[in-house]
């Protein structure tokens, strides 16, 4: 069996900006509360970071940051991918570095290669760091798929131990499972398919929700681990509504104005990406206050 990085829900933690750059203080609010509210591992640096318009040094600066804050309570996993292989390695190495336990990779988006290339890309990355590597399938930002065959191939590399699943394909995620099995732990990359993941043989999911739930969507997966089925069942249940409106526009700007509505200052995402509309806002102010987050 492949090491398992963390088992249950990994927050794929927002980033606050400022005029400056990132705004630490924040920052470090929300990982504290995340803690503290029982979540069992922390990514950043990934989509919901925004790490597509943090510079290289933001990058590193939040990932070592976040590293240091935590101090190994719980594991940290940074967000490292991207469509240029060296820079990939660079920041992987980075990473590394300064004692994050796991990297997230997502596949390489626009040049997108081909199943070959991408077999090639994350060996390369592999044979770059001793670190635990999640590979990062989500085909409708990137363009590519990562097939099942693929995934069967890259399980046979060491340190490549597990995938986040956001295709939405509920019988990719079960092909993946039949033919690797214990070689690549799965993890839910989209929040209102968690316990459907997990029925597979899922280890959990890198989650937006619990960025503002990190109680009850953590106590879904504990729930569902020890045998409280229908409880679980309960809270996916009860979280749709929420995870609508968490998604009615391109994920973190929802999330963010989430947090803002809750007292962070994590202000408006970067451009390209925009401030929520205001029919946006209202539905998603309701969907907090019916769930009992505000």
């Amino acid at each position: 069996m492949k090491k398992i990085l963390f088992k249950g829900c990994g927050t794929a933690i927002a980033t606050p900006f400022n005029d400056n750059g990132v705004n630490f203080d924040e920052f470090k609010k929300l990982i504290e509360f995340q803690i503290s509210e029982g979540v069992h591992a922390l990514i950043v640096c990934g989509t919901t970071g925004e790490s597509s318009t943090m510079t290289l040094d933001e990058k590193k600066q939040t990932i070592k940051f976040a590293v240091d804050i935590v101090n190994k309570r719980i594991p940290v996993i940074a967000g490292t991918g991207g469509n240029n292989t060296n820079s990939v390695i660079e920041l992987s190495k980075y990473a590394e570095s300064v004692g994050v336990d796991g990297l997230l990779i997502v596949t390489p988006y626009y040049n997108k290669t081909t199943q070959k290339g991408l077999i090639e890309h994350y060996k390369a990355v592999a044979n770059s760091t001793k670190l635990p590597i999640i590979l990062y399938n989500v085909p409708s930002r990137t363009g590519l798929n990562v097939t099942p065959e693929t995934c069967l191939e890259l399980s046979k590399i060491e340190n490549i131990v597990a995938i986040k699943e956001a295709s939405g394909n509920l019988s990719q995620v079960a092909k993946i499972a039949s033919l690797c099995k214990d070689d690549l732990h799965i993890y839910s990359g989209n929040d209102d398919q968690v316990l459907p993941v997990l029925s597979l043989g899922g280890l959990g999911v890198i989650s937006v929700v619990s960025n503002i739930a990190p109680k009850k969507f953590s106590s879904m997966l504990d729930l569902f681990f020890n045998g409280n089925i229908d409880e679980a069942i309960k809270i996916q249940l009860s979280s749709i509504s929420l995870i609508d409106t968490l998604f009615a526009e391109v994920n973190p700007i929802p999330v963010k104005e989430a947090l803002n509505i809750m007292g962070y200052n994590f202000g408006i995402p970067r451009l390209p990406l925009v401030e929520l509309s205001n029919d946006a806002k209202i539905k998603l102010e309701k969907a907090m206050k019916d769930y009992g987050i505000i």
